[in-house]
C-alpha cells in the first residue's frame, strides 16, 4: 500500500463524481459515507457505494469505501457494505485505541483497515493502532484533530507537527503506509504543493484529497523527480565502486555515503 500516493475522496451518492473519478490519475478512490453525506442520505450512499463496488471499470485505481464511525447507527451497516467485491480495503474515521482497531478488523470481512488518526486519543495510541493485525495504514486527519486541540493555523500546519510526526513513526514502526491529510484549499494548486511538499518532507507516502484538481499535483510531488533518481543511481554507483575497488568508505559530491543511504536510494528506485 505503500505504492498510493494520491487517495481521492467522493461522496459516494454523487454519481457524476464517481464517474469522472474512472477518469483520473488517482492511485486510490475513497467512496465516502461519512462526513460528505447528510443523515438523511447515508442509506442512499451505502448502496450507490455498493453499486460503484460491484459495477468495475476501476482499472488500476483501488478502491476503498469510509464507514461512519464506531458508535454511530450506520457503522455496523457500513462495515457489511464495505465486504463487497470491489472494495480493496476500508477506511475507518476516528479510531481511538487499538481495541477499537481490533473491531474493526473483526468486521471488516477479511479487508485491510485503513485507520484514521483525528483525535487526541488517536495521536497518543498511535503505535498500538497501527501494530494490530490488518491495520494496513494510517490516514491523518487534521481538521477533526484540530478542532479538538482548539489550536490556531498556519500555513505551515504548525500546531499540528507534532501529531503528524507522531503518526508517521507510528507507521514507521510497524512497517505500514500512512497517508497525509486533506488540503481543503483545492482552488490554489501553490498551496496544495507547499502541504504535500512538507507531508513527502515528513515522511508521509501520500496524501488524501478532496478534488480532482489535486489529483496531478499530488502524484507529482510524491512521486520521485529526475534529479531524485540521477542522484539515487549515482549514490549508488559511487558504493558499489567502492566495494569493487577495496576502499571502505564511498563518497558522492563530498559526502559519506553509508549503506543506509544505499538502502533510501534503492527504495527510491524501487518506488519510482
Amino acid at each position: 500500500m505503500t505504492r498510493l500516493r494520491s487517495l481521492l475522496y467522493l461522496p459516494a451518492n454523487r454519481a457524476s463524481a464517481v464517474a469522472k473519478a474512472r477518469t483520473l490519475a488517482s492511485d486510490a478512490v475513497i467512496l465516502d459515507l461519512e462526513d460528505a453525506v447528510q443523515p438523511d442520505a447515508k442509506a442512499q450512499a451505502r448502496a450507490a457505494a455498493v453499486a460503484a463496488a460491484l459495477a468495475g471499470g476501476w482499472g488500476s485505481r483501488l478502491l476503498f469505501c469510509r464507514v461512519n464511525a464506531i458508535g454511530t447507527p450506520w457503522h455496523a451497516d457500513d462495515m457489511a457494505a464495505a465486504h463487497v467485491d470491489g472494495f480493496a480495503g476500508v477506511v475507518v474515521p476516528k479510531i481511538d485505541t487499538a481495541a477499537q482497531a481490533a473491531q474493526v478488523v473483526a468486521h471488516g470481512g477479511g479487508r485491510p483497515v485503513l485507520a484514521m488518526i483525528e483525535t487526541p486519543a488517536g495521536v497518543l495510541n498511535a503505535p498500538a493502532i497501527a501494530a494490530t493485525p490488518g491495520v494496513a495504514a494510517l490516514i491523518a486527519g487534521m481538521a477533526d484533530l484540530a478542532n479538538l486541540l482548539n489550536c490556531g493555523s498556519d500555513a505551515g500546519r504548525t500546531p499540528l507537527l507534532y501529531s503528524l510526526s507522531a503518526i508517521v513513526i507510528a507507521a514507521r514502526a510497524a512497517g505500514i503506509a500512512c497517508f497525509d491529510g486533506v488540503c481543503t484549499e483545492f482552488r490554489s494548486e501553490d498551496a496544495f504543493r507547499v502541504e504535500a511538499g512538507q507531508g513527502k518532507l515528513l515522511g508521509f507516502d501520500g496524501k488524501t484529497l478532496v478534488h480532482p484538481s489535486q489529483v496531478d499535483p499530488c502524484n507529482a510531488v510524491f512521486s520521485p523527480s529526475p534529479e531524485e533518481i540521477a542522484y539515487a543511481r549515482a549514490l549508488i554507483a559511487s558504493y558499489e565502486a567502492a566495494l569493487s575497488e577495496g576502499r571502505g568508505v564511498a563518497t558522492l559530491d563530498g559526502q559519506m555515503v553509508e549503506i543506509l543511504h544505499v538502502e533510501q536510494a534503492r527504495r527510491l528506485l524501487a518506488r519510482a
